[in-house]
């Protein structure tokens, strides 16, 4: 089952939260709808939902227009950031609601209810906590079993909210390799929501990058972190030095620099700003002439590489660097020793 929204818009008094959003999210993908907070992304997830009204554009669903169907009429599983489990039923109770409150017509009986639950709870690996309630759980079960309930209902599209925001990094890391694996044997249409990149860079098929309620670039998570669309999605992707200049005539000027700019051959000094990831910062003992003279004001180790802070020579500005940690004991850098650095696979956009 497919989802298609077309040019939504959704105002909140003053405040645009969606600005003629249009995506398409094909039946079996695992989309991250990544940004900052107050970007759109919850708002957009939960207008799929039917849980918000759009001001104006439209939802479809396989090709149906659910636009103004109500959320219980779309078959949509959702879950949210904080579980919404009911405390007072035992886990059992609170995967089998969703099937017990249905109309009596729709309703499946108790035996087949059963049967689905355990089948749900050992497809999350939990069945052996089926009499325990919510407060006996820990945060990853607690999650685990909010993902069987919205299941429980077979729906047609699988929604995500910030769906392990609250959790540690570790168990965070472990709960969506298990969400990858979990939705590669469900093959349904599922879209969550977060602003933690690497999440969304390792678990989606595709990310969607937004920004002040539009879309600024939707890829594969390598086509956006390689290849970035636009300034906002090369930032937020990750650290990154930027360096403040203006091209023209096939080159880009600043900072005392001067880079190669064959996409702007034709433009007039042009303020334009260049990119560079710390890691694509070479570091080096000899200069060669793409080098420029550099101090280390500071260097620490982050777990298999080190980062290093490094005040350029030849002119007021400081850059970040990050090297492997092997390397960085090879060179046995020093605070305030000097060195030269080289600035690989910048990104140049122009910038207002």
């Amino acid at each position: 089952m497919s989802i298609e929204v077309k040019n939504l818009s959704r105002r909140f008094g003053d405040f645009q939260a969606l600005n003629d959003v249009s995506l398409r999210i094909e039946s079996g993908e695992l989309v991250a709808l990544l940004g900052p907070s107050g970007c759109g992304k919850t708002t957009l997830l939960r207008i799929i939902a039917g849980l918000e009204q759009a001001d104006s554009g439209s939802v479809l669903f396989g090709g149906e227009d659910t636009t103004h169907i109500g959320v219980r009429k779309r078959q949509v599983g959702f879950v949210f950031q904080h579980y919404a489990l009911f405390k007072h039923m035992t886990v059992f109770e609170n995967v089998a609601f969703g099937m017990r409150v249905k109309p009596r017509a729709e309703r499946p009986t108790e035996r087949a209810i059963r049967a689905r639950v355990h089948e749900l709870l050992n497809l999350v690996q939990l069945d052996w906590l089926a009499d325990h309630y919510p407060s006996q759980l820990s945060g990853g079960q607690r999650h685990r079993i909010a993902l069987a309930r919205a299941l429980a209902v077979e729906p047609r599209v699988l929604l995500l909210d910030e769906p392990f925001g609250a959790l540690d990094a570790k168990v965070r890391k472990e709960l969506r390799r298990w969400l990858r694996r979990l939705h590669d044997e469900l093959h349904v249409a599922s879209v969550f929501v977060t602003h933690d990149q690497e999440e969304a860079l390792d678990v989606a098929d595709r990310v969607v990058v937004m920004n002040a309620g539009r879309i600024e670039q939707v890829g594969t998570p390598r086509d956006v972190w390689e290849q970035p669309a636009t300034p906002f999605v090369y930032g937020f992707l990750g650290d990154v030095n930027r360096v403040s200049g203006h091209a023209g005539g096939g080159l880009w000027r600043g900072a005392g620099l001067t880079l190669p700019a064959p996409q702007f051959s034709t433009a007039d000094n042009l303020p334009a700003t260049v990119f560079i990831r710390p890691h694509h910062i070479e570091l080096d003992r000899a200069a060669d002439p793409s080098s420029i003279p550099v101090r280390v004001s500071h260097a620490y180790i982050s777990g298999s590489n080190a980062r290093v802070e490094l005040e350029r020579l030849d002119y007021e500005a400081t850059l970040e660097a990050e090297i492997p940690e092997p390397l960085f004991r090879t060179l046995k850098l020093n605070k305030g020793e000097s060195l030269f650095a080289r600035l690989n696979h910048a990104r140049i956009f122009s910038t207002p």
